[in-house]
């Protein structure tokens, strides 16, 4: 395990949440500039990414292409996680930022020539080459975001007072909200619109946008002091051992992480189909504005943590929050109804901003300040391993198996007369099963033994109220 750095003779000294107990000077107002410009370079990476997906089923309507794509998604994103924690620790929060909106940049100014330059019958096509590579170029500009949202995620710890830090979270849930509020309407308009040539060409620009404003803002913070390993040569490039040894430095703190990959595990149901299920029920700028409209619930849930905070038991709200969201899933496609489906959207997306934020307020509690970087990096790697294994199997069990169950098989016989019949009918009966599991696997973590254990050392982490 690495060590945490020796605090500088004038390094502020360490509270129980590990970090600096005086803020800097206006760091909540630095904290507010970096939170807008994230709202921006995060708008981008989901608006193209949501783009893709639209234009990617539009062209082809193949269930298995989107779920590849939401799959190497994740994949991409669990490859990364552990560097980008690292890189975290290691590094200035600001610079890592600048280095995300620079490579996130790169990437899709790249898409955005081998859109202009590849053959167009090429790159609309599955079996070819240019499809793939254009995909990719999107995927990695998008998962490099990852990169910024950690930063941002330990700027809460270094530039809020700790008493305000759930307050914190709660603001990044909104502005999460804001993110795909914005991205569902121009992912929609835009590629009903305009196309997906026009989709790169604002992306591009407001990336660049953000880039230069990101640059002219100044994080009071200094250089982490080098690391070394036991042997006195550079520290790893990747430092699963730090990760790790922090987390088993705390009780129950790997059971939440694990526990977090399974909701993830059902959840690469969303990532794969959701998408589809909802276009075969209405029209591109439908669906985009439907889902623009039901993640102002998204805002509104960041909005009500970033006021009222998540309380005394944090994990307690979240775990009550997963259960009723896989409640939600279990029963929310079991008509074919566009108003049930708003209706367990607008539960779903407005219980997320809370249980990522207690996640994050929780670990934020827990791991020194010095790790944070490295524990939420390894977190993400695990909890987005878990979403690719779902994925990349969802699309072809449903496309080969679950649709023609629904269609003319034993299920259409079995239950086909009060849930229906036909592809659709086939997407929906996964989300059902998935939201089963969900509950399922809920109940057992509030039984389990991490459970216990983490919610005490989160009790004994817990600041003191803040001053009347």
């Amino acid at each position: 395990m690495s060590a945490p750095p020796t605090p500088k003779p004038d390094a502020p000294s360490v509270d129980h949440d590990h970090a600096p107990v005086s803020t800097p000077v206006g760091g909540v107002r630095v904290f507010h500039r970096l939170l807008a410009n994230a709202l921006v370079g995060g708008v981008m990476s989901s608006f193209v990414w949501f783009a893709l997906t639209f234009w990617t089923y539009l062209e082809t309507r193949s269930v298995i292409a989107t779920s590849v794509i939401g799959g190497g998604f994740a994949v991409i994103s669990a490859v990364f996680g552990m560097l980008f924690g690292t890189y975290v620790d290691r590094h200035r929060k600001h610079t890592a930022m600048v280095v995300a909106s620079v490579a996130a940049l790169v990437c899709f100014a790249l898409a955005l020539a081998l859109y202009a330059i590849a053959p167009s019958d090429d790159v609309h096509r599955l079996s070819s080459p240019w499809f793939w590579l254009f995909a990719a170029l999107i995927l990695v500009g998008s998962v490099v975001g990852n990169l910024r949202n950690i930063a941002l995620a330990t700027t809460v710890t270094l530039l809020v007072p700790p008493d305000r830090r759930d307050r914190a979270n709660g603001m990044i849930g909104t502005v999460t909200g804001i993110s795909f509020t914005l991205t569902s309407v121009l992912s929609g308009l835009v590629i009903g619109q305009l196309g997906m040539g026009w989709a790169m060409i604002i992306s591009v620009g407001f990336t660049a946008a953000a880039l230069v404003d990101l640059l002219v803002i100044r994080v009071p913070e200094t250089l982490p002091e080098r690391e070394v390993s036991a042997d006195g040569s550079g520290a790893q490039l990747i430092d699963v051992r730090g990760a790790t040894g922090a987390i088993r430095a705390v009780p129950g703190l790997a059971g939440l992480i694990g526990f977090a990959a399974c909701n993830n595990l059902l959840g690469g149901v969303f990532v794969s189909l959701m998408d589809a299920y909802g276009l075969s029920l209405m029209s591109v700028e439908s669906w985009g504005l439907m889902f623009a409209v039901l993640s102002l619930a998204f805002i509104v849930g960041g909005l009500v943590v970033s006021r009222r905070g998540l309380g005394s038991r944090p994990l307690r709200l979240m775990l009550v929050c997963n259960l009723a969201n896989w409640v939600v899933c279990a029963v929310f496609t079991l008509q074919s109804s566009v108003p049930l489906l708003a209706v367990g959207m607008l539960v779903w997306l407005a219980l997320v901003p809370v249980i990522e934020a207690a996640e994050q307020t929780v670990l934020q509690r827990v791991v020194p300040f010095a790790q944070q970087g490295r524990v939420l990096g390894f977190a993400q790697t695990i909890e987005n391993a878990a979403s690719p294994v779902t994925a990349f199997m969802i699309g072809p069990i449903a496309q080969l198996f679950v649709i023609p169950f629904m269609n003319d098989g034993a299920g259409a016989d079995a239950i086909g007369g009060w849930f229906g019949t036909g592809d659709e009918r086939g997407i929906a009966l996964i989300f059902t099963v998935a939201g089963l599991l969900g509950v399922l696997a809920t109940a057992f973590a509030g039984r389990a033994r991490w459970y216990r254990a983490i919610s005490r050392a989160v009790h004994e982490a817990r600041p003191a109220p803040a001053a009347v």
